[in-house]
């Protein structure tokens, strides 16, 4: 580690220990109460890099439990500016021309200052108005060595993590991958060039325009947006807008991005979506969600086991998607899940909210060793934004009230849409290949049972706790019956008057005797500390 990485690792160690969170690292520490509280604040006491990190696993419910979802969402880029020197000097190493020879004007005075950039507004040399998105300087490193001293720290205390669902060090990685991305603005553009294309139909969104040539790894150069953001609801009054239409158009839209395209906004909060000439406009695309074909085709299924009341085929949709990280009870699982569906079921579709019920499957997978994608959690957290959204401004909207139309009128996206033709041959090859081996399969199978040779192998599970009672238990009753014989014993050599006698007693009987007494004394301690007279 070079100096300035050592300064930095213990100033987090620092940090961390003051807010309560010493125990990761020392065991001699105790857990403290209001760690969500705490962590939130060593986060924004250790800078912009900590805050951005904070603001990524808040996305991450996968990752961490709902009280810490909630506390870490609360972070705000509260952070100072850079100075215009820098912010003129970023921009000139990026396209070697100044600010002052691309622009016509060029404010110096930021509109928005966030963890890792800065947004001025300026006037192209056509006139046309943007904002110029400017990344700080050296954050891409910074963000890359705060994660790395993470690891470091994960690594030292692994064992403090054993349960976790998630490895931590590979969760830590997956942050490390995010952060890149979002740190190289180009991902941003073609985000942007992705969303407009597959949205330039809809007549009620707009999409903000790039200007590619002054947009690089670290600057963008944009449209600017004028309007209101969509919860504003003084505007919407003034512009007698149907807060209702509204409503739908914006569950109309959000429900194609993850239904149709598989490519959402991952961060559709109301800062995030304007109102522009009475169009839905959404800004800022550094977070987006892509879902896979398979997650899509499960989506729907999803929603259509709603429709249908199908338990069956939500079971299956969730087990097609889920990572399993241990021991899956099917049994268990299958009971979470009948319990929520056939709670969801005898719930009028006016009061189910898809991002709760979404949240619910997520919780019965984690409880039951089952992972789901990234993606999906990153959607449960959007769709929880977007409720809340749709909620401020038109109340009697629900999303699932338009989603079950939208699937059923929309049926295809789920088998044939963006099939592609490669994938579909390898597997059918595959399958064939697995169908000519399975009728040998099956005569080598009958010839095992009835030669006797087929066996049978089970694995017990959580059976570790019962075994070690039942040994503990046939101890203590081998121990009674020594103990016993040893008392009968001595008696009969008392009765007999043998061997050597003190005050005419003998010594081999009172020793069997007293032998006795400290075994029986010793059982009874034992079993009144188990607590299972």
């Amino acid at each position: 580690m070079r100096r300035s990485s050592v300064n930095r690792f213990k100033k987090i160690v620092k940090v961390l220990g003051s807010y309560g969170f010493g125990y990761i690292v020392d065991s001699k520490f105790n857990k403290q109460n209001k760690l969500p509280e705490n962590l939130r604040k060593a986060f924004e006491e250790l800078g912009p890099t900590f805050i951005k990190i904070g603001q990524i696993l808040s996305t991450r419910p996968d990752l961490l439990p709902p009280d810490y979802i909630s506390e870490l969402s609360k972070l705000q880029d509260r952070v100072p500016p850079e100075s215009i020197e820098t912010v003129k000097k970023v921009f000139f190493d990026q396209f070697s021309i100044s600010t002052t020879d691309c622009f016509k004007t060029f404010d110096e005075k930021p509109l928005a200052s966030a963890s890792i950039s800065q947004v001025h507004k300026a006037t192209l040399k056509d006139g046309r108005e943007v904002v110029v998105k400017i990344q700080r300087p050296d954050i891409a490193e910074k963000m890359k060595t705060d994660i790395s001293i993470l690891i470091r720290i994960v690594k030292f205390t692994k064992t403090k993590f054993a349960d976790a669902l998630i490895d931590p060090e590979e969760a830590l990685h997956e942050i490390l991958l995010t952060t890149e991305l979002e740190v190289d603005f180009n991902n941003e553009v073609n985000n942007m060039d992705k969303f407009r294309d597959f949205n330039k139909d809809i007549t009620f969104l707009y999409v903000p325009y790039v200007i590619h040539d002054l947009s690089s790894t670290r600057v963008i150069t944009m449209e600017r947006i004028y309007g209101f953001k969509v919860d504003d609801k003084k505007n919407l009054l003034i512009g007698h807008y149907d807060v209702n239409d509204l409503g739908k158009k914006l569950a109309l839209s959000y429900l194609k991005q993850i239904l149709q395209d598989g490519f959402f906004h991952g961060d559709p909060h109301p800062g995030n979506i304007f109102i522009r000439e009475g169009k839905i406009c959404f800004i800022d695309f550094g977070i987006m969600g892509n879902l896979s074909i398979s997650i899509k085709s499960t989506l729907n299924d999803m929603i259509s086991a709603i429709a249908l009341n199908d338990i069956n085929k939500m079971i299956s949709a969730l087990l097609t998607i889920g990572i399993r990280k241990g021991y899956v009870d099917r049994n268990k699982l299958y009971e979470d899940l009948d319990y929520l569906i056939v709670n969801y079921l005898s719930t009028s579709l006016n009061n189910i909210q898809i991002s709760v019920m979404l949240s619910e499957i997520f919780d019965i997978a984690r409880q039951n060793n089952i992972r789901l994608p990234r993606d999906f959690t990153l959607l449960i957290r959007s769709l929880v934004i977007l409720e809340g959204v749709i909620a401020s401004i038109a109340p009697d909207i629900k999303i699932i009230d338009i989603a079950i139309p939208y699937v059923k009128a929309n049926n295809k996206f789920s088998i044939l849409t963006n099939l592609d033709f490669n994938t579909l041959l390898i597997h059918s090859y595959s399958f064939m290949k697995d169908s000519f081996r399975l009728p040998s399969k099956i005569i080598e199978l009958s010839d095992s049972l009835i030669s006797g040779r087929a066996k049978l192998q089970l694995e017990h599970k959580n059976l570790s706790t019962p075994i070690s009672e039942l040994n503990k238990g046939i101890n203590r009753l081998v121990s009674a019956l020594i103990i016993s014989s040893t008392i009968i014993g001595s008696s009969t050599v008392l009765n007999s008057n043998i061997g050597p006698k003190i005050y005419n007693v003998t010594i081999i009987g009172i020793t069997g005797f007293l032998t006795a007494a400290f075994m029986g004394f010793w059982l009874l301690i034992s079993i009144i500390k188990s607590g299972k007279l």
